[in-house]
């Protein structure tokens, strides 16, 4: 491994500002006490297990972590951390992997071979620091098993001296786990992503009104070609694993943590001819990828969310069905958790109704699901509560495909209803693979060919607000509409026309038959964006 310096962390004491609590409940911690980026949201779901009778019970305790930072203007960082055999691991490494990129050592580091230099050696100062704190534990370990006579099987052992097997097993749990880690780095308006696992980054981008998904990460898992490759070199009978389908308890060729497929991989079998460690912790590299108006939102996601929907629906292209969704809540949603959990709900119910109506073979393949974790960043995609980013130039308002209103029309009136609130249409359900519906929603309630005044929209720090001209202790407790003065009525008993819309009428009946046409397919909804496009390759040169 190799040598740093170990960094010093301050404690959640020595920082002035009111503790919070800690990551998914957790105890506190220092990092409880960095600004959290509100540009971003998270959504989960812990793991589960069904039944017939369609109760459900969790298998293990969430093993997931993540964090969402901005240590400045110029610096965000974000995570998610998918543990196996515990959530010691993923604890540990959501907590030092900020102490190893946000104290200084970003500084005066400009080009991205500078920076994807900083991020491999967090992941390696993170392996070690893991190592470190399990120091005692592989001391007592070792005791215990020179106590033992060489060449006894485990059951004699049991039967001769069971104390002395007894703490070994309880220190084999204590030394088990580890984590996969997907980390995103915004650094001077550009983005980098290392990574270990399958914990996934997608970036979303549009271009020309199409909106593209692009994977940044790199899936370590037996599955890979690459990491195939790289375990046949060390001696390893590949198609075995693939068989067993896993390397010790976890199916990831890279991971942080885990010290049975590392220091002590000689102890399993199959594992057992490799040559050095067979399950590493050097991260795949991407970036810089310069962020500009293109970047519409970014996805890291535990492989719970991906691998139930590719589950449910035995679908592959899963990264542009969780995008797709991801679009379709935007203009549902006033917050980004809101976004990030209503995906997870749907895909949560999704896979446990798959199980429910499935036949045997799919009741079988999704008897249970992980752990998952899914964090959205948003850089200018219209959210209904219109929370932007500042690493944009400018944000986007949901109605921005029809913002240029076409030039032969003729005027067009609009009386925005007093205290109605937009209405948002949208495609709520799930299209499977179907890549023809569009994902960008109207919103109805707006005027199409302008803005609306009922309201001022301010921006401060990226976030706008809605500024109301009534404050809130002129407002009365209740609606005093029932209360207003009765409007006079006709002879025939309606109300008396407040408008004239005789020159509208006028101008109306006056259009030729191609005007009318053009007016009535003007009329018609239309869709802002053309079916989602999955990129193949990285806009970067990505390092293994």
């Amino acid at each position: 491994m190799t040598s740093r310096t170990r960094t010093s962390i301050p404690s959640a004491e020595s920082v002035g500002s009111p503790p919070r609590f800690g990551l998914q409940g957790h105890a506190l911690s220092w990092t409880d006490d960095l600004p959290v980026c509100h540009f971003s949201g998270v959504g989960f779901s812990t793991n589960q297990i069904y039944r017939e009778d369609g109760e459900r019970r969790e298998e293990h305790d969430f093993e997931d972590k993540s964090f969402h930072f901005k240590s400045d203007d110029e610096c965000y960082l974000y995570g998610v951390f998918d543990g196996h055999n515990g959530n010691k691991v993923s604890n540990f490494a959501a907590q030092r992997m900020p102490a190893e990129l946000l104290l200084g050592q970003l500084q005066d580091k400009e080009t991205d071979h500078e920076i994807k230099e900083v991020l491999k050696q967090a992941f390696a100062a993170v392996e070690q620091g893991c190592f470190e704190s399990m120091d005692d534990l592989l001391a007592q370990k070792a005791t215990c098993q020179m106590e033992l006579p060489e060449g006894l099987s485990d059951f004699d052992a049991y039967q001769k001296y069971p104390e002395i097997m007894n703490k070994l097993h309880a220190l084999e749990t204590q030394i088990s786990g580890g984590t996969t880690a997907c980390v995103v780095l915004i650094y001077n308006n550009k983005l980098y992503v290392a990574n270990v696992g399958d914990t996934r980054a997608l970036l979303c981008t549009t271009s020309n009104g199409v909106l593209k998904v692009m994977q940044l990460s790199h899936d370590h898992t037996l599955a890979d070609e690459q990491e195939q490759i790289r375990l046949v070199n060390l001696g390893l009978d590949v198609e075995k694993l693939k068989q067993l389908r896993k390397l010790g308890t976890s199916d990831n060729t890279r991971c942080i943590g885990d010290y049975h497929v590392k220091g002590g991989y000689k102890d399993i079998d199959i594992l057992s001819a490799a040559i050095r460690e067979p399950v590493i912790a050097e991260p795949y590299l991407d970036g810089g990828i310069a962020l500009d108006d293109s970047c519409s939102f970014l996805i890291i996601m535990s492989d719970g969310l991906y691998q139930s929907l590719e589950d449910a629906f035995q679908c592959e292209r899963v990264n542009v069905e969780i995008a797709t969704m991801v679009a379709e809540e935007f203009p549902i949603q006033t917050t980004l958790n809101g976004v990030a959990q209503a995906v997870v709900d749907r895909v949560v119910r999704k896979h446990h109704d798959a199980y429910m109506t499935g036949h045997d073979r799919l009741k079988l393949v999704c008897q249970k699901r992980d752990d998952i974790t899914l964090m959205i960043r948003n850089f200018n995609y219209p959210l209904a509560g219109a929370a932007t980013s500042p690493t944009m130039t400018r944000a986007n308002h949901v109605s921005v495909p029809y913002n240029n209103r076409p030039s032969n029309l003729p005027p067009i009136l609009h009386i925005p209803g007093r205290g109605t609130p937009p209405s948002y249409h949208t495609n709520n359900g799930y299209n499977g693979t179907n890549e023809s519906s569009p994902i960008t929603p109207t919103n109805a309630g707006l005027n199409p060919y302008g803005n609306n005044n009922d309201t001022q929209r301010t921006n401060t720090s990226g976030t706008y607000s809605t500024e109301s001209t009534e404050s809130s202790e002129d407002r009365p407790l209740f609606n005093q509409e029932f209360n207003a003065p009765k409007l006079e009525l006709d002879k025939d008993g309606r109300v008396g026309a407040y408008i004239d819309f005789t020159d509208f009428y006028k101008a109306i009946d006056e259009l030729s038959d191609a005007q009318q046409e053009s007016l009535n397919d003007d009329m018609k909804p239309k869709s802002g964006y053309e079916p989602i496009k999955e990129e193949s390759e990285s806009p970067s040169s990505p390092e293994h």
